[in-house]
């Protein structure tokens, strides 16, 4: 690798860590508030917290990769012709294609890790977060035990606490138990925590009284206790299977689902879709290379203003990924348009490509030139093949 190439990945590699950083931390949060209140009511800490909203990170760097690459190529070559160092290049007969090549290198480096998140590190992450929360969902405090309630959890037990904290300590707990038909229980206590022992679900209360009255008649016996285990395993519902929507399954899975899948048998669309999409998302990160480059990568004098060329690039990636979006969303109704779901980000290389080719004062490489006419061949059969599924349709 020449010491131009190697100077503008590194540029380039410093740049991303920091833009991926950056929004997907951003991501990050917003997705981690919607867990906040269901991860917590069990009594999680922050590290437990953080590691079960982690689960979704590969997922996220999927979405944010190709415009955390966009950043960084749009700050390089900003730097890069802001130092006059695309017009020396060009000014002792450098073509631009110098400097195009490690930008590809770049951009397929961060495809391939994209492509490794999207078939493999997010369905994984997604699967586990899904058991996280089918896990907490069947908890008893997290669901049943509402604070300043009185909650039935089942015929003659009924629940009411004061305040619940995010450590998991539940203050102001009453309990009545009237499931005996001889005696009726009420129980007392200034503070109360689950607890896992021994294989049983316990609630042990703190500094309290156990009230005991006979259902016919008799007196009413109080007892104090300053710690009381009451045993609450029979009323935990066991975590149901999780069901693990397209999003959530291997990319093996998706490709040969269980004949008995009652998921897969049911939503056939959306299993092809998911596993197009998986593939294709890592095409947007060579794709925004090459518009980036086809508007910042032409060397320019320091008077003249770069902001336009700027907008321009944010504005077209932007546009061919809500396209792919778009087509997404529409191939659940019809699964003709799968092809559409690759040829979006062809279409947006081989524009790219031809604005580059076409500006160039120079001819392209060879390769330059055979992976344009390999893209826009790719897109014609597909497009064929699409127009022949639509007419056997239509017949």
């Amino acid at each position: 690798m020449k010491t131009l190439e190697r100077y503008i990945i590194r540029r380039a590699f410093f740049a991303f860590i920091m833009a991926v950083t950056a929004m997907t931390g951003v991501v990050w949060a917003t997705q981690a508030l919607r867990q906040l209140d269901l991860v917590t009511s069990k009594g999680q800490t922050i590290v437990q917290f953080i590691g079960i909203t982690m689960l979704a990170m590969p997922f996220l760097l999927v979405i944010v990769a190709p415009f955390a690459l966009m950043i960084a190529l749009i700050v390089v070559l900003n730097a890069l012709s802001g130092d006059s160092e695309l017009i020396v290049i060009d000014a002792t007969g450098g073509s631009r294609f110098l400097v195009l090549k490690p930008v590809l290198l770049f951009a397929v480096a961060i495809a391939a890790l994209s492509a490794s998140m999207a078939l493999y590190f997010s369905p994984l992450g997604l699967a586990e977060l899904r058991k996280e929360i089918t896990r907490v969902r069947a908890d008893l405090v997290a669901n049943i035990v509402k604070p300043g309630r009185f909650i039935t959890v089942e015929d003659g037990l009924t629940f009411h606490i004061r305040n619940r904290s995010g450590s998991g300590t539940l203050d102001g707990l009453l309990l009545h138990d009237i499931r005996d038909p001889d005696t009726a229980f009420t129980y007392q206590a200034e503070t109360g925590r689950i607890v896992e022992a021994a294989d049983r679900t316990l609630l042990v209360m703190q500094n309290g009284t156990i009230q005991r009255k006979p259902q016919n008649e008799g007196d009413i016996s109080i007892v104090r206790f300053q710690s009381y285990a009451f045993d609450l395993s029979n009323l935990i519902p066991e975590a149901s299977e999780p069901t693990f929507k397209a999003s959530e399954r291997s990319t093996f899975n998706l490709i040969r689902p269980d004949r008995n899948d009652a998921y897969a048998l049911q939503n056939p669309d959306k299993l092809q879709i998911e596993l197009n999409d998986r593939l294709s998302q890592p095409l947007y990160c060579i794709a925004f290379a090459l518009i980036v480059f086809a508007f910042l990568g032409k060397a320019r004098t320091t008077r003249e203003s770069r902001g336009l060329a700027v907008i321009g690039a944010i504005a077209s990636c932007l546009l061919l990924r809500t396209s792919g979006f778009a087509v997404t969303a529409i191939g659940g109704a019809n699964a003709g348009l799968l092809a559409a779901l690759y040829a979006v980000p062809l279409l947006g290389m081989a524009i790219a490509l031809w604005f580059v080719l076409r500006e160039s004062r120079r001819p392209g490489p060879a390769w330059l030139v055979r992976l344009n006419e390999l893209i826009l061949d790719t897109g014609d059969r597909w497009a064929a093949r699409f127009g022949a599924r639509r007419e056997g349709g239509l017949s």
